[in-house]
């Protein structure tokens, strides 16, 4: 029964308990440690889970990662698996270009064409440094990069500890750990996946479609793969896939979810299901070296906070993988959450503040659930669905149609709804290149927000003075954006305020828009 005050005993006290030690929860954990946060990781595998999952992370989520110092973990980890991105570099050889790709991708296994992509358009500019890095980068390994910062952070990680339960309070959340220990933590956040125990267990709605295929990702070792087209496959019985590296497969049948999920993963299984789907009936697997079974459930929780119990990643929604959109979905979270419940633990902001997060991030999962129900749509092996797939191609294999669909890839397209009629207001910042050699994106590091005065105005400083101890004020000019004047940049990288030269006396406007922007996200609780 929830009361008022905490009554429990606890073991150890925290400001934040993160359940789960995946991606998500360890960026997630990072984050909160930049705001000051004395946080617990919790997770109950012993070790980093190597079965395969993302291959890659996107355009937002390598940005968001550079946006914190990590580019060259980044980079350290695409060469370490480059061999992964020949197939996409169009060179197997040794000497393959060691320079990323472009992000490029796929719809619903409909492969974008590099040569016909628009690097031009608007929405690629100025991203900066990051533009491509995570292509090639695994979860595991990204997990391996999160877990190492999380540690230089202070970040305390529990492994092979599991989720018993929780009691909450109005003033707290008693967490109860299944090797006995109890928990007292001003918030609790689950990051434990699709199959979410916080999420059930604080009641949270769940609304979505109900599933209808079957899907499986492995490596293996197998005889007969020769036989196989290489790449993304469609058949009369659903969609596989052979490569990029050998003994990576993937299949899809569209005859409804599987009876087990959690069911071990056999090398007769995965055999049956890539002769059906293939009609190679040669190919034979020997060994199963990671597998994975996936549906294409999607749901999506109504609110991402029930009191002191807010959700991310997985645990917030759930589709099928078709784009690679999961991972990214759930750093975005991550980001977005993190400086936030920061500022409420310290005291800088109000819990209220914590409302934008569901207002933010929600419309963000609903596209996301959507683009991969689609992607589902045009992979049926029904007619109609394969009438609807050739008019997607011949649209894709165009320079409008593979730009649009790799902005939506990428995840350039993502926009707040953040008040202020400026064109970068509500956008992620761009990478500004600036006159002291530096770009934005090296100031975002510390987890803090960032007013850039670009105009040397002793007023636009001004307003911030009261915020020093949340917004750092770096006065510096930008030749390639002489017009800009200002820009006000919130941890996460968005832009929350931002102005031109006053063409039009629109000065004191512009001041009294600083102002409401310095309120509404920094102002002390």
């Amino acid at each position: 029964m929830t009361t008022t005050t905490t009554e429990a005993k606890s073991d150890s006290d925290y400001d934040v308990v993160v359940v789960g030690g995946g991606p998500v929860g360890l960026f997630l954990a990072g984050e909160l440690r930049l705001g000051g946060a004395r946080v617990l990781v919790v997770e109950r595998l012993a070790e980093v889970d190597e079965t395969i999952k993302a291959g890659g992370i996107n355009t937002a989520g390598a940005v968001a990662l550079y946006r914190r110092g990590m580019l060259p973990d980044l980079a350290a980890a695409w060469e370490r698996n480059r061999w992964r991105m020949r197939a996409f570099l169009g060179d197997r050889s040794a000497d393959a270009p060691r320079t990323p790709p472009k992000f490029a991708g796929h719809f619903a296994g409909i492969m974008m064409r590099g040569d016909l992509f628009d690097p031009t358009d608007p929405a690629f500019a100025d991203i900066g440094p990051a533009d491509g890095v995570g292509l090639g980068v695994p979860q595991v390994e990204l997990e391996r990069i999160l877990g190492a910062r999380a540690e230089r952070l202070g970040v305390e990680v529990r492994r092979g500890v599991a989720l018993d339960g929780f009691d909450p309070y109005d003033d707290a959340v008693v967490v109860h750990l299944a090797d006995g220990a109890q928990v007292r933590a001003g918030w609790l956040v689950g990051c434990d996946g699709g199959r979410s125990t916080v999420r059930k267990l604080a009641g949270f709605d769940f609304p979505g479609t109900e599933p209808e295929i079957t899907g499986y990702q492995a490596v293996v070792e197998m005889t007969g793969g020769e036989r196989l087209g290489t790449g993304w496959n469609t058949t009369d019985v659903g969609t596989y896939v052979n490569g990029p590296f050998p003994g990576r497969i993937l299949t899809v049948e569209f005859d409804g979810p599987p009876a087990d999920r959690s069911a071990p993963v056999t090398a007769g299984e995965l055999q049956a299901a890539l002769r059906r789907v293939s009609g190679v009936d040669e190919v034979t697997v020997h060994k199963v070296l990671t597998s994975t079974r996936f549906t294409d459930n999607a749901r999506q929780a109504s609110t991402y906070r029930e009191g002191r119990v807010l959700l991310a990643g997985d645990a917030a929604h759930v589709h099928s993988p078709f784009g690679g959109q999961g991972l990214n979905l759930g750093l975005g979270d991550a980001m977005n959450l993190g400086w936030k419940l920061a500022a409420v633990v310290r005291g800088s902001a109000p819990d209220s503040l914590l409302d934008s997060y569901t207002a933010e991030r929600h419309p963000v999962g609903a596209w996301v659930l959507d683009w991969t129900r689609a992607q589902i749509a045009v992979m049926r092996p029904d007619r109609h669905a394969r009438a609807l797939r050739r008019v997607v191609t011949d649209l894709a294999l165009t320079t409008t149609g593979t730009t649009y669909l790799v902005q939506q890839i990428s995840g350039v397209w993502q926009h707040l709804d953040l008040p202020g009629d400026h064109p970068l207001t509500g956008h992620s910042a761009p990478d500004l290149e600036l006159s002291d050699g530096t770009r934005l994106g090296d100031h975002l590091h510390g987890g803090r927000a960032v007013l850039l005065d670009l105009a040397d105005d002793p007023t636009l400083r001004g307003l911030a003075e009261g915020y020093a101890d949340r917004v750092d004020v770096l006065t510096v000019a930008c030749p390639a954006r002489p017009g800009l004047t200002g820009l006000l940049v919130r941890p996460d990288g968005f832009v929350a305020w931002a102005a031109d030269e006053d063409e039009d006396d629109k000065g004191d406007d512009d001041r009294d828009a600083l102002k409401d922007a310095l309120t509404r996200w920094f102002v002390a609780a």
